[in-house]
């Protein structure tokens, strides 16, 4: 069950958001104001989302949501019963992921929450893919770089490709054209068969690693086999 922290000096606000939230399947946990939201979001550290009223005593909203995003990137959302764009400008400056104004629709705000927690999940998914870790093979695909045990792999841009392509998809072949089709382009004109010396010298790289894992399909194309 994900956790919310929801901060709000108003307790009929924050009783209201917190109802319709564990109506929605979600498990709360009430702050009554900025340092309390502080405190209880460092001693808890596994909530999954922050609503946050920006102004409230002790430490306003944009204080909370500066700390918080200097250790967690947890997604926030910031409350206020101001609609004016100095508010929202610095809510998004301080780290705030959305901003709604007050008064607000519960069953609103339990879909902004929905997604901005689908949004965050979608994004988590997408980072967690541009690392690829197979059997002591790290492809780090932002920062183009392969390590195989630790050591860095010196490889063409086109080994490198067709490496990134077959890891990304292991179990599944690919074939000649296919691979020509992606790494060198629809508009390639040349002997096809040049997707099987690259493949043969990537293989030879890669070493016991290329042997085990890296497998030619006979008729049909080239596969990383797990």
């Amino acid at each position: 069950m994900k956790k919310i922290l929801v901060a709000d000096d108003e307790a009929r606000i924050r009783r209201l958001v917190c109802d319709f939230l564990k109506n929605s399947g979600y498990e709360t946990v009430e702050a009554v104001d900025g340092r309390d939201a502080i405190e209880k979001f460092f001693a808890a550290g596994d909530f999954s989302l922050v609503i946050c009223d920006i102004m409230m005593p002790e430490a306003d909203g944009w204080e909370v949501c500066s700390k918080i995003r200097e250790a967690s990137s947890v997604p926030l959302l910031m409350l206020t019963a101001r609609s004016q764009e100095f508010d929202e400008l610095r809510s998004f400056e301080s780290g705030a992921d959305d901003f709604v104004t007050k008064p607000f629709s519960p069953v609103v705000l339990v879909k902004r929450v929905e997604a901005l927690l689908k949004r965050t999940q979608t994004a988590a998914a997408a980072s967690a893919k541009d690392i690829i870790s197979i059997n002591g093979l790290v492809i780090d695909i932002p920062a183009h770089k392969i390590t195989l045990d630790g050591k860095a792999l010196e490889l063409t841009v086109k080994e490198h490709n067709i490496l990134v392509k077959l890891a990304s998809n292991t179990g599944r072949i690919y074939s000649r054209e296919q691979l020509l089709d992606s790494i060198w382009g629809v508009d390639f004109i040349g002997d096809p068969r040049t997707v099987d010396s690259h493949v043969a010298r990537l293989r030879t790289k890669l070493g016991i690693w290329g042997e085990t894992h890296l497998k030619t399909v006979y008729g049909v194309g080239y596969k990383i086999e797990v």
